[in-house]
């Protein structure tokens, strides 16, 4: 399934012992419409205050549902800042989190004196005038093969290395909306939160564009490099490689 959140009121994806999180909701509402007792896989957990538009999931159920109805069902009874956007059977060797070949990221700020209220939970605010060609620089220089340690708030806790592959890292404007979307095979524990940081910083000329190559051979976190806020960060797509879809009516 296809599940987009506000993540405002959430504590994570994760379960966690006393928390409201987005994977409890759901496994809520489906022991509510199902009766049953079940894990749901997502494609990757997001952070408190993080929201998404294309997380993937996928469940086990014992007893078959029209897919169609269980959608239906599901979201009649989900909190209303949590919603199926689509639901398909999938087929046997589907696993949401070990199948992606890819995920993409948008982060976005409202660059401007004065936010609207209505987007204060979805952009991070920064008044000081930002330059977009500065930041491209800087993002051109991120993008590729290379070891993210400096952009993970706790490298030393990855298990799989702290090497991605950062396909495409574009800064866009549009009025006072700019919007970083970064796509890549994989990402470290809040590095697109950091790369929005960096940015931002460079954006706003504390830092040179050129320090990008410096920031990434040190291999070292650093205040140099800090963790934008969470609420304008979403989890936009999860890519699924082959011709045929992993997803099946």
């Amino acid at each position: 399934m296809v599940v987009a959140y506000d993540g405002g009121a959430y504590a994570g994806w994760q379960v966690q012992p006393g928390a409201v999180t987005v994977q409890g909701a759901m496994e809520a509402a489906l022991k509510q419409v199902t009766g049953e007792t079940t894990r749901v896989q997502c494609s990757g957990r997001t952070d408190a205050g993080v929201h998404a538009l294309g997380q993937v999931a996928h469940f086990d159920l014992s007893k078959q549902y029209a897919p169609d109805k269980l959608q239906l069902s599901l979201n009649a009874v989900l909190p209303q800042d949590v919603r199926v956007l689509a639901l398909k059977r999938a087929r046997p060797d589907f696993h949401a989190r070990f199948s992606p070949k890819g995920k993409e990221y948008s982060y976005f700020i409202w660059n401007h004196p004065v936010l609207p209220p209505h987007l204060r939970h979805y952009h991070y605010l920064v008044r000081k005038p930002l330059d977009l060609a500065a930041m491209r620089r800087a993002a051109a220089l991120l993008v590729g093969q290379q070891d993210f340690a400096s952009f993970s708030a706790n490298p030393n806790r990855e298990i799989s290395g702290t090497v991605r592959h950062l396909t495409g890292l574009a800064v866009t404007r549009r009025g006072p909306e700019i919007v970083i979307r970064a796509r890549g095979d994989g990402f470290l524990y809040k590095m697109v939160r950091s790369l929005a940081g960096f940015l931002i910083r460079v954006g706003a000329g504390d830092l040179p564009p050129e320090s990008a190559r410096t920031i990434l051979a040190a291999k070292l976190r650093t205040a140099t490099v800090p963790t934008a806020p969470p609420q304008g960060l979403f989890l936009w797509k999860v890519f699924y490689g082959g011709r045929r879809p992993l997803l099946q009516s």
